[in-house]
């Protein structure tokens, strides 16, 4: 069962090539429409799980309008908790929250070598036991979100997880300048446009291919009764880095041609870098990441040059 308001543009092709899978039940509703979201949850009372990845995604929208981000990131979510209580329903409740909840990483010293940032005193990446820090409006509205999940586990003994998504690329992500900016350059590359880099382009993230991100949410609903009112940082790790000048190195030399960008000045809310701590999602789930950074990103190169006719649907020429 989905629940979308098809908001995306992407949203509506995606859902017909799932369908071509097998029956899926969707329904057409905005997650800020509690109405709409209690009469859905209590058509549905076999729920065994949810998977909570609605949510206003870009930290430059989260400034232009604050209201909105609010809206769909907390309320958005509290009406679905509170509809699943209304229910009188247990399920699995897996939501995708944010690294950006660790905000600027306040008091971790950040430092350039061989071109690129890092964390000399993180080598193993941030842990769930750093500072929350939101930094943003982006990251404060996901961070409240996450609050209201594992405060749901806490005090209404609901069996929910709040996993601290760091960057997810793979098939079918039609990426924005604003979000998925893995499958964006490389969308740019091959339709020949420019690019715009944020700052200097050594910023620097852990990714995680799509498939490793499914196999976790798997884990998590197998693991509920374990992990319940945690939460789990989820990425790449220290071994699945890339920064944004890297990954253009690697599209010029897989297409063979360079691409061109330009750089403007660092956004607001921006972290120079950030890479997951995967340890104590391997201890409660035995899960770490099974798809290497070359691999994930052959893969999604792949997968955009065999549709250019998808991509082309969802990228029409520029005027």
């Amino acid at each position: 069962m989905l629940l979308d308001n098809f908001s995306r543009a992407s949203s509506r092709g995606n859902l017909a090539w799932l369908q071509k899978a097998g029956e899926i039940a969707c329904a057409e509703v905005d997650v800020r429409d509690f109405p709409g979201v209690r009469r859905t949850i209590e058509d549905h009372p076999d729920l065994d799980a949810v998977l909570h990845l609605a949510a206003q995604v870009a930290v430059t929208r989260s400034l232009q309008d604050p209201l909105e981000d609010c809206a769909i990131s907390v309320v958005g979510t509290v009406n679905l908790l509170e509809s699943i209580r209304a229910a009188g329903i247990n399920p699995a409740f897996i939501y995708a929250s944010t690294n950006k909840v660790y905000g600027s990483l306040h008091g971790a010293t950040v430092v350039e070598a061989d071109g690129r940032y890092a964390l000399t005193e993180h080598p193993g990446g941030i842990s769930e036991g750093y500072a929350l820090d939101f930094h943003s409006l982006y990251g404060r509205s996901k961070g409240a979100a996450d609050l209201y999940v594992l405060d749901y586990a806490r005090l209404r003994g609901f069996r929910s997880v709040s996993l601290r998504q760091s960057c997810i690329y793979g098939y079918r992500q039609f990426g924005t300048e604003d979000q998925g900016w893995l499958a964006w350059f490389t969308i740019c590359h091959l339709l020949g446009r420019p690019v715009t880099i944020f700052g200097d382009g050594k910023q620097v993230r852990d990714v995680l291919f799509v498939s490793d991100l499914v196999a976790c949410y798997e884990r998590c609903i197998e693991s509920i009764d374990a992990i319940r009112g945690q939460a789990l940082n989820i990425g790449g790790g220290p071994e699945n880095t890339v920064s944004l000048l890297e990954l253009i190195a690697f599209l010029e030399k897989r297409f063979r041609r360079p691409l061109a960008y330009a750089c403007a000045a660092e956004r607001p809310g921006d972290q120079k870098v950030y890479v997951s701590c995967l340890e104590r999602a391997e201890r409660l789930l035995g899960w770490r990441p099974q798809v290497g950074l070359e691999e994930g990103l052959e893969k999604l190169f792949a997968w955009i040059e065999d549709h250019r006719s998808v991509i082309a649907q969802h990228f029409p020429p520029q005027t």
